[in-house]
């Protein structure tokens, strides 16, 4: 059973209720429509009901909820507390009823509300306008200093990861963290791992450099992150600096990090910032046909998720599946 077939299975074992504010395009009505039929979730679409029918074109989105947050009676609830949560910011209640009023701030109130599990954006909307409703309303989990980002990679004919599943992170979000951040985007990604994939997490933090082989602030910076990931899971195998081949090849770790308990074996590779982390993720998926899941977000309290604005209707199922069982998991 491939990754994706895997969590749609424990999706289903415990269905969600995850809301798609992006009712305009039709990608997310067809993919609401898969997720339905496959009995993944329960669908809510955002947007206007007599054009979202019209763009389902014999799609069969009968058993999804639709809402209009202009004409929905949750609207005055939300903007009161809206104003509430960001008064203190300087938001009007005014203010705060126009910006409900927007398609995924609604998503995410209904989310904060209980009155749905997850959201699924960014087919149309950027990633600031996805993540932006999430960091002011959802925050962070219990226990969690950052929000990070990341990607599943599903390489094709590999040995490489667990039977060829790797999660990288951050290629999302977090421009140039710092050590500290590096750490927590670490323990974050190990955590995300073994939900996700049902697999031990063997956690690389990747440089230009292995075990010392170059010194400089850059390198430094791993190093110590390093230090602080082991510090904060030392029960999950985390090992550092080290270079790609370093993390994914037997032979070339044997020789570059003896001993190392992740060398050679690794599955979550942690970059060093979001220009490493991004540029792989696209080279990983064009030159070796990897199906690429994400970027997923991961330490907000419940999950709100970015599509890539590129993304098929099958990509938005994927997501859909994924953010279910965060939202098990987060309960």
């Amino acid at each position: 059973m491939s990754f994706i077939d895997t969590v749609k299975e424990l999706a289903k074992k415990e269905r969600k209720k995850i809301v798609l504010p992006e009712g305009s395009d039709p990608r997310v009505i067809k993919a609401a429509s898969m997720v339905i039929a496959e009995g993944i979730a329960d669908i809510v679409i955002i947007g206007n009901k007599d054009e979202i029918l019209k763009l389902a074109d014999g799609a069969d989105i009968s058993n999804a909820e639709i809402i209009d947050p202009l004409t929905s009676p949750k609207l005055q609830e939300y903007s009161q507390f809206f104003y509430e949560l960001r008064k203190n910011k300087g938001v009007t209640i005014e203010q705060a009823k126009e910006i409900v009023k927007d398609h995924v701030y609604f998503a995410t109130m209904m989310v904060k509300m209980g009155e749905a599990d997850g959201v699924v954006s960014g087919a149309i909307h950027s990633t600031s306008d996805t993540l932006r409703p999430a960091l002011q309303i959802i925050k962070t989990a219990p226990n969690v200093k950052l929000v990070s980002a990341f990607f599943i990679m599903v390489v094709p004919d590999t040995t490489f990861g667990e039977n060829g599943v790797l999660l990288y992170a951050d290629s999302g979000l977090v421009e140039n963290p710092d050590a500290e951040q590096l750490s927590e985007i670490a323990v974050s990604s190990a955590n995300t791992f073994k939900l996700l994939v049902g697999a031990v997490p063997k956690v690389a933090m990747l440089s230009y450099s292995t075990k010392g082989s170059a010194s400089s602030e850059l390198t430094d910076k791993v190093i110590k992150a390093t230090e602080l990931a082991k510090q904060k899971a030392p029960d999950t195998l985390i090992d550092g600096e080290m270079q790609g081949d370093a993390a994914l090849i037997p032979s070339v770790a044997k020789s570059k990090a003896p001993g190392s308990p992740v060398a050679g074996m690794a599955n979550v590779l942690i970059f060093p910032d979001l220009n490493c982390g991004n540029i792989a993720y696209k080279l990983t998926e064009r030159l070796a046909k990897a199906e690429a899941y994400g970027p997923i977000t991961q330490g907000l309290a419940k999950p709100i998720n970015d599509l890539s604005r590129g993304c098929k209707a099958e990509d938005i199922v994927g997501v859909v599946a994924i953010t279910c069982v965060q939202a098990q998991y987060s309960k």
